[in-house]
């Protein structure tokens, strides 16, 4: 699937069977809803980057920092054998658990 994107904002490209248009809207946002949509792909793409602009436009006039779409942070649930083989692997590396993973999904993304 191709996303849309704008000033550092991803957003989805779907069709609204009920609605006859195509929707989307920015991922990553838990808190703050960022809907967009248009008949054609060109309407979507600038209601997409309108909703954006206005949208840091408003998060200005409240006076607050808008927020990114992803924070960086992930907490996940795994077993504790996985966890205890983790650790071990990322201590032998000379790595921390975090580094370990974050390059073991780097490796995998790449």
């Amino acid at each position: 699937m191709d996303y849309l994107e704008y000033k550092g904002y991803k957003g989805t490209v779907e069709y609204s069977k009920e609605d006859d248009c195509l929707v989307g809207k920015v991922i990553g946002m838990h808190q703050d809803l960022i809907l967009y949509e248009g008949a054609t792909l060109n309407e979507l793409k600038e209601d997409f980057r309108n909703a954006i602009d206005s949208y840091i436009a408003s998060c200005e006039a409240d006076g607050i920092a808008p927020k990114k779409p992803f924070s960086g942070k992930l907490v996940l649930r795994m077993s504790s054998e996985l966890h205890g083989r983790i650790a071990i692997a990322a201590a032998s590396k000379g790595a921390t658990i975090n580094d370990f993973i974050n390059r073991a999904l780097m490796s995998v993304l790449s």
